[in-house]
C-alpha cells in the first residue's frame, strides 16, 4: 500500500466526522433559531409602534425604533411595579419553602429507615400523574374557607412543597455515602445536626438547581393567581400584564412592552445560572 493510499484511508473517517459534526451544528443552530424567535419577536414588537406591529407584512426589525409603548405602559398600568414586587415576593417565598421542605423530605426518603418508606414515596410520586387543573376547585374551596382569597398568601401557601423537588433531592442525596452520616452520629450529632451540617452543604448544587426551577416556574405562574386574586394592587406580573387587554380593543404595543419587561429578569437569571439548569436536568435523570 502506497503512502498516498494510507493517508487517504486515514483521512476518510476524519472527513466523515467533520460532515457529521457540521450536520449536528446545523440542526442545533436551526433549533436555537426556532426556539428563540418568539422571544426575539416579543422585543421587536415592544420597540415598534403598535400601528406597525399589526401590519399584515411583519417587520423583523423595529422600524421605527421607539419607546412609546413603554411610556404608555407606565401611564396605563400605574400598578406595574407593584405587580413586579408581588411576583418577586411570591417567587422568593415559594422558593425558600421548596428548598427547606423538599430537601428535608428528600433526605428522609433517601437516608432514613421507617415503615412504609418506599410505599409512601411512590404514592407521592404518583401524584405527578394527576393534572394540576383537577385540583383547582378543591384548592379554591380550601383557600376560600381559610379567608385567604385576594391575598398573596393564597398564591404562596399551595406551593410550599413540590413532588418534583422531593424526587430531585432524594435522587441527589441517595448518591451520598452513608458513612458520612454514620460519622456524624459517632461524633454525637443529632438528626437535625446531621441534616444541617452534613447534608445541606453537600446538596448545594441540587439546591441551586431546585431554587432556579422553582423561582422561574412561580415567576411565570398565571392560572392560579388569576383565580384567587381580584384587586389590581394584588396582581402578580403575568396576571397584571394580561389585564391590560381590553374588552373591545387591545393595545398590543403596551402588552408586548409589559411582557418584555416581565421576561427580562428571567432571561438574565437563566444566562447567569444556566449551568445549574443543566445540572438539575442531569440529576433528575439519575436512577435511584
Amino acid at each position: 500500500m502506497t503512502q498516498r493510499a494510507i493517508l487517504w484511508k486515514g483521512a476518510a473517517p476524519r472527513r466523515r466526522w467533520h460532515w457529521r459534526r457540521a450536520l449536528v451544528w446545523l440542526i442545533l443552530i436551526a433549533t436555537t433559531i426556532v426556539a428563540l424567535f418568539p422571544m426575539y419577536w416579543l422585543f421587536v414588537s415592544a420597540l415598534t409602534p403598535t400601528k406597525y406591529t399589526i401590519n399584515t407584512t411583519p417587520r423583523f426589525f423595529p422600524d421605527p425604533l421607539g419607546f412609546d409603548n413603554f411610556q404608555r405602559l407606565f401611564a396605563l398600568a400605574t400598578d406595574y411595579w407593584r405587580w413586579f414586587l408581588n411576583s418577586l415576593i411570591v417567587a422568593l417565598s415559594v422558593t425558600v419553602f421548596h428548598v427547606i421542605f423538599d430537601t428535608m423530605a428528600g433526605y428522609a426518603f433517601a437516608k432514613r429507615r421507617f415503615p412504609g418508606r418506599n410505599l409512601m414515596f411512590w404514592l407521592i410520586l404518583s401524584t405527578l400523574m394527576i393534572p394540576a387543573h383537577v385540583t383547582l376547585v378543591p384548592l379554591y374551596i380550601v383557600t376560600r374557607e381559610l379567608k385567604l382569597l385576594d391575598t398573596l398568601l393564597a398564591v404562596i401557601l399551595p406551593g410550599t412543597a413540590n413532588v418534583f423537588g422531593i424526587f430531585l433531592m432524594r435522587q441527589y442525596i441517595q448518591t451520598m455515602p452513608g458513612e458520612l452520616i454514620e460519622a456524624g452520629r459517632i461524633d454525637g450529632a443529632n438528626e437535625f445536626g446531621i441534616f444541617w451540617r452534613i447534608i445541606l452543604p453537600l446538596c448545594k448544587p441540587a439546591i441551586a438547581a431546585l431554587a432556579i426551577f422553582t423561582f422561574v416556574r412561580h415567576w411565570n405562574d398565571f392560572l392560579w393567581p388569576l383565580i384567587v386574586l381580584t384587586r389590581s394592587r394584588n396582581f402578580t406580573l403575568p396576571v397584571g400584564v394580561a389585564s391590560l387587554q381590553g374588552e373591545f380593543s387591545t393595545d398590543y404595543g403596551v402588552i408586548f412592552a409589559g411582557a418584555a419587561l416581565a421576561a427580562l429578569p428571567m432571561i438574565i437569571f437563566f444566562l447567569i445560572f444556566q449551568r445549574y439548569f443543566l445540572e438539575g436536568v442531569r440529576m433528575g435523570a439519575v436512577k435511584g
